[in-house]
């Protein structure tokens, strides 16, 4: 059974079906119902024209459904729409679903969640088990979101900026349960790149990819994080790397400079250089300046102190990190870091410790623990 093609027609199925009249909530449902009946019987029957009997059966699911309404005008003229078997239409609706799905009415993990049943032609089994939700909780927080778009019709362009956020949440929730959640944004933000000329949406695919491609050094073999300054770089994927960074320079040459490509281009100096010191921290500051006036991000702000103290010293870092309030996520982490390069290692220590004991992500606090425990002992000897 072909699991990733039955996602990839996913969207232009459910497409067909909106585009129709039917209405996205009862038109999804269907959709998932034909992908159901695909996994019985596509394995001992193969069709010719996978989408058309996608299209076919989700629509006659629909009609079942519309059958059992009210409204029996209504009813009649949907049988009497029925097109004759055949093939599927050509048009792709993909970019619609997509605009959708990010609707500025729900919340970020409504989004994200819809997304990956719309759009990405996920069960809402696999869904949950790769937020590490009941499947009823999924279940519910789905329901909603497609209440919510109900009745939505597209009379303006779509929020791509909304649309590449909801991407960026997905790729950012990793690897958990049977999806790879990294790999499915990147499939999914190659699809909207097919559909959509945006030199934010290449942005956002290079990033992607750059970061995707060291991801075999970030892990060590016991299951610790690696810092990037300490990763084998013999281990990450070059091939990757080169078609992120040529992706990125086709967007940066249109000269409409968002802040997915200025976070890929950060991205492609780290990939690009052979070794940790070796890396241009000068050009990297350069684009956090380019990204902090894109964005005015604290968070951004905070990287750019990082840099800063590996450009021009632990001291310039410090000075860099004074003007951010010390309540932003991982403002200890950082200052660990920088004190600890300027010789304060009893400051460092109690940093690290502090940082551990305020990260949410597990390997993040083990990596900090052990980082307090390091400088504790040298301090001891």
């Amino acid at each position: 059974m072909d699991e990733l093609l039955l996602r990839s027609l996913t969207p232009g199925v459910l497409g067909i079906l909106v585009r129709r009249g039917a209405d996205f909530a009862a038109a999804e449902d269907a959709v998932q119902d034909a992908l159901v009946e695909a996994v019985r019987v596509w394995p001992a029957e193969p069709p010719r024209d996978p989408k058309g009997w996608l299209v076919t059966v989700a629509w006659r699911r629909f009609l079942d459904t519309a059958r059992a309404d009210t409204a029996r005008r209504r009813r009649e003229d949907l049988v009497d729409e029925e097109p004759a078997p055949g093939p599927a239409p050509g048009a792709d609706d993909t970019l619609r679903l997509y605009f959708l799905c990010a609707h500025p009415s729900l919340s970020p993990s409504s989004a994200v969640a819809l997304t990956l049943r719309a759009v990405g032609g996920l069960t809402t089994r696999q869904i949950a088990e790769a937020y590490l939700v009941p499947e009823a909780t999924m279940a519910q927080r789905i329901s909603r979101a497609k209440r919510t778009v109900r009745g939505v019709r597209f009379d303006r362009p779509g929020d791509v900026a909304t649309v590449l956020r909801v991407l960026y949440l997905v790729f950012n929730e990793g690897y958990s349960g049977d999806v790879d959640l990294a790999a499915e944004a990147i499939r999914l933000t190659r699809q909207l790149a097919a559909v959509i000329d945006h030199p934010e949406v290449a942005g956002l695919l290079a990033l992607m990819v750059l970061h995707h491609a060291r991801r075999a050094g970030r892990i060590a073999s016991d299951g610790t994080l690696v810092p990037l300054a300490e990763q084998d770089r013999g281990r990450w994927d070059t091939t990757s790397i080169a078609e992120g960074v040529e992706i990125l320079q086709a967007a940066l040459a249109r000269d409409r400079l968002g802040e997915f490509q200025a976070q890929a281009a950060i991205a492609a100096l780290h990939a690009d250089a052979p070794t940790a010191g070796e890396t241009d921290w000068v050009q990297i500051v350069e684009w956090y300046d380019e990204l902090v006036g894109l964005t005015g991000n604290p968070v951004v702000r905070l990287n750019r102190a990082v840099a800063v103290g590996e450009a021009d010293g632990p001291r310039a870092g410090l000075a860099a990190l004074a003007a951010l309030d010390d309540s932003l996520p991982r403002y200890s982490a950082v200052a660990a870091h920088l004190h600890e390069r300027d010789g304060d290692l009893v400051r460092a220590a109690r940093l690290y410790a502090e940082a551990a004991h305020r990260a949410a992500d597990v390997a993040e606090r083990d990596h900090l623990t052990r980082q307090a425990a390091r400088l504790n002992t040298r301090l001891r000897h």
